[in-house]
């Protein structure tokens, strides 16, 4: 998979993208990322990428220009298509469903905004998939891209060691994950779970079924699907 970011702030998503899981993806091939600087695509001297809102208000808005001039710049540098997504509260709430979904794709394109928003017609002419990553504010989009970056890609084929790791996790099933435990046995007076020492895997797999519902239920009740979960 090629992901591409268009972003005024390359320098904050490099660090992340080049250390643990996702460092370890681009060795193994299974990703390339490309990060792009909107504003090397405005034509004034000052580099402007955002100008004050037409109605009058608080803050700056991204202007069109930059943003339209990136984007056609950046999709012909690779002959795959790939899918355009805008980052941006307005979107469709991100989640383990969707993280799937951009998965499968071969390339992505993420427009990270700033300050008030973009442009109205950004949206209009470019048509990206918008996503959100939460009902809460950020100065911008780069730490929602890399939310979605690393929900995806470890996902893709080959990322993790263990493929159950992906599997197994929470959300992957509607449910939240089931408690961990390691070693030693006891610690402060808290002991592991004796179904987990026992060595019985239909048990263990019991056992781990039924807290997760549990704590689904008293946590997270809203993921709960009545015709896919026992009581």
């Amino acid at each position: 998979m090629r992901i591409d970011v268009l972003t005024i702030f390359p320098g904050i998503l490099m660090p992340f993208l080049n250390e643990s899981m996702l460092g370890l993806a681009q060795k193994k091939g299974c990703v390339e990322f490309a990060l792009h600087n909107i504003r090397d695509y405005s034509t004034d001297k000052r580099k402007t990428v955002d100008d004050r809102p037409y109605g009058g208000g608080p803050g700056m808005v991204m202007r069109p220009e930059p943003v339209f001039a990136a984007v056609d710049d950046v999709t012909r540098r690779c002959p795959i298509m790939g899918r355009l997504v805008l980052l941006t509260p307005q979107g469709v709430l991100f989640d383990q469903s969707l993280a799937h979904d951009l998965s499968q794709e071969q390339r992505l394109i993420l427009i990270c905004g700033r300050y008030e928003g973009f442009d109205e017609r950004i949206r209009l002419g470019l048509k990206p998939q918008e996503i959100s990553i939460g009902n809460f504010v950020l100065a911008g989009g780069e730490a929602a891209a890399l939310i979605i970056i690393e929900a995806v890609v470890r996902l893709l084929p080959g990322v993790l060691g263990n493929r159950e790791s992906a599997d197994l996790e929470s959300f992957q099933s509607e449910l939240l994950d089931y408690p961990q435990y390691t070693r030693p046995p006891e610690f402060l007076g808290m002991t592991v779970p004796d179904v987990l020492l026992r060595g019985d895997h239909k048990a263990v797999a019991e056992w781990r079924k039924l807290q997760s519902t549990r704590r689904t239920r008293a946590r997270r009740a809203d993921l709960l699907d009545s015709h896919s979960h026992s009581p």
